[in-house]
């Protein structure tokens, strides 16, 4: 088995208080990508604002190692036992949805969440429908199944109406006491397609981005040919801005360096640029040997600019 067969790309998408972000938080529980003791509720929710409002605003990428029990379900490739889970958490307002557009364009797959107690609402038919339009595959869940109020059959059958599956495709979960978050785990790696690398040499697609006063510019990419080390020259392919990244590295949450971004792999370079205006989302990265050799990505639809008042 390759190594992209070992990797699994998807976000998360709901409306808003649907249970995305504790959702999140038994994923990073059941693979152990943060110790027990470390865990607090909606632990990808990073800024200050996120935790004081209960709301996700800006996506957080994550990878996480799960690793497949000798009695999983039927429909688990056999040949591989460990399976790299990279997880793009993205916002349920309304508000956000760019956010959401840019993470679905760095997956393969995406888990709808729906509430049990509320069923499908506004948010969920937006995201579906970008999510639609990328040709992702779609995993329908119910989650709050453990409340008093929860309506899993009602809202099971409109699910099945909007997405025309069948009742066998949709999971029930409690994100909250962790039931039946195992099987949605297993249902991943089943149902969700592994990358494909389709071009010669390295190219890697820019999906966010921060700033460090220390390191400059550091892009969050998914990488989707190739690879990428550091003190190895790229460019940046619209601006034709050249650069030698200091370190690449992936997001455990925090992040973690590693010695090589393989194709599949989402993760971050740091390309130690001092000016923001030299890269944007939606940029393509590729190796400065190779970089006539690749197309370039179509990019993100730019927002338009709106006033609330």
């Amino acid at each position: 088995m390759s190594l992209l067969e070992q990797i699994r790309n998807f976000s998360i998408i709901a409306h808003i208080d649907h249970g995305k972000s504790t959702l999140a938080d038994r994923f990073l529980e059941l693979t152990g990508t943060v110790e027990k003791r470390q865990m607090k509720e909606q632990i990808l929710d990073m800024m200050d604002l996120e935790r004081e409002r209960g709301i996700t605003i800006k996506m957080t990428p994550v990878t996480m190692t799960y690793s497949i029990s000798p009695d999983a379900s039927v429909g688990i490739p056999t040949l591989c036992r460990d399976y790299k889970l990279n997880l793009i958490d993205t916002p349920g307002h309304i508000d956000f949805s760019y956010e959401v557009s840019r993470a679905l364009q760095a997956v393969e797959g995406a888990v709808l969440l729906v509430d049990a107690t509320k069923g499908v609402q506004a948010q969920t038919l937006s995201v579906l429908a970008t999510a639609r339009a990328l040709k992702l595959v779609i995993i329908p869940v119910i989650n709050k199944i453990d409340l008093a109020s929860a309506r899993p059959v009602v809202v099971r059958a409109e699910l099945m109406k909007l997405l025309d599956c069948v009742s066998t495709d949709i999971l029930e979960v409690s994100a909250k006491t962790g039931l039946g978050v195992e099987n949605l785990l297993e249902a991943i790696v089943a149902r969700i397609p592994a990358p494909r690398s389709e071009i010669p040499g390295s190219r890697a697609l820019v999906f966010d981005y921060e700033y460090s006063n220390h390191r400059g510019l550091i892009v969050y990419v998914r990488v989707f040919d190739g690879s990428f080390r550091p003190r190895e020259p790229l460019i940046f392919g619209v601006t034709q801005e050249k650069f030698t990244p200091t370190e690449v590295g992936v997001f455990r949450p925090e992040k973690a360096s590693v010695e090589t971004l393989v194709a599949g792999d989402i993760g971050y370079l740091v390309t130690g640029i001092k000016s923001l205006s030299r890269a944007k989302v939606g940029e393509t990265i590729l190796s400065a040997q190779s970089a006539s050799g690749g197309p370039l990505f179509p990019g993100y639809t730019e927002p338009k600019p709106m006033v609330w008042a």
